[in-house]
């Protein structure tokens, strides 16, 4: 079932949604050549006890999942992509490596995600001649295509074509097992948000919804594989893989990112 939110509980999950920001800002500025992932991991959980935050990682147990989650931080390296449960793994220049984070501050959830190219400090946007590279850049420009998509009055249609037209343009395949979903007291809620679709099609959008807009996909396949841990989603061809991730409320002004970095 889906809740709107009331300006004042959007105004809370902002506050979870600024930890959050500042949380991948600092593991982003850490993921560094010779570091191990585990290390993150362990950082982010010294970061949430100091804030009083609880995550929403933590003791997952999903229907898709195997067990009780066990960490703070989804970390997926190159062809893996969502769940990446932490194990040991030394950093190398040039991975790329998703971090997806999500905790709750006083009852009120922010989830986002971001892909990085270890070693790369500059834009993705300013190295078209690298694949890697363009692939982060693919998924950062359908977010920013999704998220202009989300204005009151529009479709959730509007929302998911505008992803998957950033997708196809730039020759990427979308895989619609997993996409978007609401949020708000927990870290999923109704909708589902699909990374591809028809415009004027769906659910009506209101002020008062907040979405967890997440576009990815893989420089190859749009097929899937889980790792032997249950957890770990990977391309099924071994292709690299990118996913980047708002939080986003829906207001009488249109769309506010809560989780903006």
């Amino acid at each position: 079932m889906m809740e709107l939110k009331t300006p004042d509980e959007i105004g809370k999950m902002a506050v979870t949604g600024a930890f959050v920001a500042e949380v991948l800002t600092d593991l982003s500025r850490l993921a560094r050549p010779g570091v191990d992932v585990m290390d993150l991991e362990h950082h982010a959980r010294r970061l949430i006890a100091d804030r009083g935050a609880v995550s929403c990682y933590w003791d997952y147990s999903p229907s898709f999942g195997r067990g009780p989650f066990r960490n703070v931080v989804c970390l997926s390296v190159n062809d893996a992509v969502l769940h990446g449960l932490p194990a040991p793994h030394v950093l190398a220049r040039g991975d790329l490596l998703t971090m997806d984070f999500a905790v709750s501050i006083d009852g009120w959830t922010a989830d986002s995600a971001i892909t990085v190219q270890v070693g790369f400090d500059d834009d993705v946007a300013s190295r078209t001649d690298d694949p890697d590279a363009r692939l982060i850049d693919s998924t950062r420009r359908a977010l920013e295509a999704g998220i202009a998509a989300a204005l009151p009055g529009g479709r959730l249609g509007d929302i998911s074509a505008a992803i998957g037209a950033v997708a196809a343009a730039d020759g990427y395949r979308v895989n619609t097992d997993f996409g978007g979903h609401g949020l708000g007291r927990t870290m999923h809620e109704d909708p589902h948000v699909p990374n591809v679709g028809r415009a004027g099609r769906g659910l009506r959008l209101k002020p008062g919804m907040v979405l967890a807009l997440e576009p990815w996909w893989a420089a190859g396949t749009d097929e899937i594989v889980y790792d032997a841990d249950g957890w770990t989603i990977r391309s099924a061809d071994g292709s690299n893989t990118a996913h980047s991730e708002h939080t986003v409320a829906i207001t009488e002004d249109g769309p506010t990112v809560l989780t903006a970095r």
